[in-house]
């Protein structure tokens, strides 16, 4: 079987639908495609349904493509019959080498001869997981952020046996269908966004033990400054401007010196039980009692206003 054009694929097979499984549910109904799901939990159906009916206002309010509905999802008893004739394959198995690769065993020979098989990964190597599986060339990692329904970044990573012609499909196929996808040349533990957010959170760490802010003041230095132009600028044209005329130059030579002095003597924070247990409580005092789902919920909402506004058309410049 050919494999069809990246915007004409009608059906996909979802494996694993805890959080970031159902998240992906959700996000391919609401793309108009019908998804054939596994998960081995007990009533995988029933946790999913009411996923999908809790998000689906979200995705209304988005946008809905031609073909969405929440009911074109059925869940099957195995993972081979989830993927039997895909396509398209979003796999969303918990963070375990031993346990994906057994997985993809179960799979392996069920998959057609043009499937692509993604991984949700976040920081499993693919060139690990894809290793003597028959259809480890067509296996990529498709790493999407948390939650996939509401936020577009898909980072898209080949292993040594994959075809670079599977990245191409894959990357084109998020991106026909509204994600922002990006590729990862090279495979690094952790991907990009997810390293980037760990020098964030460790420097976060250190600030807190270190007795130099609170955790509320530490994460509005972030949400009230750089976070804000985070959303649609990263961190290098974010030193671009910061240099003015001179551009990045100016501004690495400007600020350079400061910037390597800060890190150099940054090194990962002890993470033992005593030290999660003290940024945990600091937290806790921090919520003042709000619950996990109640936050979700905040969170889901103001992505949602922030995605309209970055939707919209950008003042035109005086240059225009």
């Amino acid at each position: 079987m050919a494999r069809p054009a990246p915007e004409t694929v009608g059906d996909i097979a979802l494996l694993g639908t805890g959080t970031i499984g159902a998240s992906w549910a959700t996000y391919f109904l609401a793309r108009g495609f019908s998804v054939t799901a596994w998960d081995p939990a007990p009533d995988t159906a029933g946790r999913l349904r009411a996923f999908i009916d809790a998000a689906w206002p979200a995705m209304e309010r988005l946008g809905l493509s031609p073909g969405a509905d929440p009911a074109r999802v059925r869940v099957v008893n195995a993972p081979e019959q989830a993927v039997e004739g895909a396509v398209f394959v979003q796999e969303n198995a918990p963070e375990d080498m031993t346990l994906k690769r057994a997985l993809y065993g179960c799979i392996d020979a069920a998959l057609t001869d043009d499937a692509i098989m993604a991984s949700s990964s976040s920081g499993l190597l693919i060139s690990e997981l894809q290793d003597g599986f028959r259809s480890g060339a067509r296996f990529v990692v498709g790493h999407p952020f948390n939650p996939p329904h509401l936020v577009p970044l898909v980072e898209v990573v080949g292993g040594r046996a994959t075809d670079p012609e599977a990245v191409d499909w894959a990357i084109a196929f998020y991106n026909a269908h509204g994600k922002r996808a990006i590729r990862v040349e090279r495979e690094v533990p952790g991907h990009i966004a997810n390293r980037l957010q760990a020098a964030l959170l460790c420097e976060a760490f250190r600030l807190l033990l270190s007795g130099t802010a609170s955790t509320a003041d530490i994460d509005a230095a972030v949400s009230h400054g750089p976070g804000l132009r985070w959303a649609f600028m990263g961190p290098f044209l974010t030193m671009h401007l910061a240099g003015g005329e001179g551009g990045l130059r100016g501004a690495l030579h400007h600020f350079g010196p400061g910037l390597q002095e800060w890190s150099a003597a940054s090194g990962p924070p002890r993470l033992d039980d005593d030290t999660i247990e003290t940024m945990g409580s600091a937290v806790d005092d921090m919520l003042g009692g709000r619950s996990i789902p109640a936050l979700a919920v905040e969170r889901d909402a103001r992505l949602l206003a922030l995605l309209a506004a970055l939707d919209a058309p950008a003042p035109a410049s005086d240059e225009d």
